[in-house]
């Protein structure tokens, strides 16, 4: 058994969860459920971020404490990743004490490297970012996020010697064997980060002095950590950083960081430097995806356009919104959500194929063998290509995930359900229960075995509905036999009547 740790970013808390936060946290817990499926020893990890200026801001515009604030902020996202079924291990916020206490462990032995001192901080900061910014990284003097001047800071803060990793960082991500190795991708992201390597690393600022909603520094308590180192040791303190050493050795490094595209900085580059500095072993593997739309449009409060996951869950139920964000385009790329789009493809994916491939081979078993499933007989070239297809699945889907290609794997997947519904168009059982019963007992095995193996392969994908498919399917969930043809026992148990698994969508 190997042990997979993967995290999502964790979400700041100046609002309440959006779509693009759903996004990642479902790509999280399709992987978190394939290598649990495989039996690895899975941690994931997700959670809220609650410190820094941005908050108490927010906070104070409420008329409420930022202890106050985050706490209904946070109930918001937990229960959207409830709704979205999501099977996290660990819900980590920055304010809990035990995160809090990990910051301060990891600032007292970071003092002690040298790579510690203090100075004046001059230059460009965005509040709405919590973020440094060099001139060179603006747009017409504007913050590439959020479109807004940053504001002239000054102020006395610690330092990090960021500038003295640039080769060791550079080593660590084209040499495969250096023992800081860690991957960067897709491969454009990594060559983004090694051209910005090249170009030379500046120190940074790792304290407020002005801030007092942070963690305060070990050493000098007038100072709070910047929100984003608090933030990256996040993924340290959850397995035990600071408090528990055997739990950190089971699980560091982590074996995954999913995060979007425009903190891709901080995860390759400053929190691997922030380990190394401090003797740690960088995460394995840091992977950015890219920003979507809406139909068409950047999603902003201004237009009117922010989805949240409640909105999706009520429209198209947990599997489907599941379904639809990670089949609508790759995951690494930029895409488009269109809800005209999604409609669509909830009726012809999910409804017409799936649900309604479900749904004629139980009736049929229902109607034509007393709903027992009954033992093949001879089989047939018709037969064997169906068979073909869906062993073939499981494979593809496997190199698929392990390459986070969710769409490619939904694809593939689907197309293996076309394979079945063509198959019951050719074989036409309905015909067969006149003519043929032996031949017909061997056209529903084949498609009762056909779907249990696609419904495993759906399992992390659409839990729920999967679950459901097996159970019409007469078959255990917790228990669903082997990725392999013939695993379907052969008990001739009885299929319970079918129900619709996917209700098709009423549409303009």
């Amino acid at each position: 058994m190997s042990k997979f740790y993967l995290t999502t970013p964790i979400y700041y808390v100046n609002d309440v969860p959006h779509i693009g936060h759903a996004y990642t946290t479902i790509a999280a817990d399709v992987l978190a459920r394939y290598h649990r499926g495989r039996g690895d020893d899975v941690f994931f990890l997700t959670g809220t971020d609650e410190h820094g200026a941005k908050v108490a801001e927010a906070a104070a515009a409420r008329g409420k404490s930022p202890k106050e604030f985050v706490d209904e902020i946070v109930g918001h996202f937990r229960a959207a990743w409830q709704q979205l079924d999501l099977s996290y291990d660990y819900f980590i916020r920055t304010s809990d004490e035990r995160h809090e206490h990990g910051v301060r462990t990891f600032f007292e032995r970071w003092e002690k490297s040298g790579d510690i001192y203090k100075g004046v901080y001059e230059g460009l900061y965005c509040v709405a970012c919590e973020r440094f910014y060099a001139e060179d990284e603006l747009v017409n003097g504007l913050c590439p996020d959020h479109g807004t001047p940053p504001i002239q800071y000054s102020e006395e803060n610690y330092f990090f010697r960021l500038s003295k990793y640039g080769d060791v960082l550079t080593r660590a991500i084209v040499d495969a064997d250096d023992p800081n190795h860690y991957e960067i991708e897709p491969a454009a992201r990594r060559n983004e980060v090694l051209g910005k390597l090249r170009l030379g690393l500046q120190d940074i600022s790792i304290s407020r002095a002005s801030l007092s909603w942070g963690v305060p520094l070990p050493f000098d308590p007038s100072h709070t950590a910047y929100v984003w180192i608090d933030a990256l040791l996040n993924y340290a303190t959850a397995v035990g950083y600071g408090d528990d050493p055997a739990q950190f050795s089971r699980y560091w490094p982590a074996d995954l960081h999913l995060l979007a595209k425009d903190i891709l900085w901080f995860h390759a580059i400053i929190w691997p430097a922030m380990l190394i500095s401090n003797g740690v072993r960088p995460p394995r593997k840091v992977y950015a995806h890219g920003f979507f739309t809406v139909n068409g449009q950047k999603m902003s409060k201004t237009r009117g356009n922010v989805i949240a996951p409640a909105q999706l869950v009520e429209r198209y139920g947990a599997d489907g919104a599941r379904y639809l964000l990670l089949s609508e385009f790759p995951f690494g790329t930029d895409g488009n959500v269109a809800l005209d789009s999604m409609d669509q493809r909830f009726n012809s994916d999910l409804a017409n194929d799936l649900g309604n491939l479900l749904n004629r081979t139980v009736s049929m078993v229902n109607r034509y063998h007393q709903g027992a499933v009954p033992p093949a007989g001879p089989v047939q070239p018709v037969d064997e290509e169906l068979r073909r297809a869906a062993e073939g699945l499981g494979p593809q889907v496997e190199r698929a995930l392990d390459r986070l290609e969710f769409s490619v794997a939904l694809e593939i997947t689907r197309a293996t359900v076309t394979a079945a519904n063509r198959y019951v168009d050719a074989t036409q059982p309905w015909a067969l229960a006149r003519t043929d019963r032996n031949r017909l007992a061997t056209v529903l095995r084949t498609l009762v075995e056909a779907e249990r193996l696609i419904a495993i392969e759906l399992m992390p994908f659409i839990p729920g509905s999967a679950r459901r498919m097996l159970e019409q399917l007469g078959v255990d969930p917790a228990n669903p036999g082997e990725r392999r043809w013939g695993a379907y026992p052969a008990d001739g148990r009885v299929v319970p009547k079918a129900t619709p698994l996917f209700p098709k969508l009423e549409v303009a």
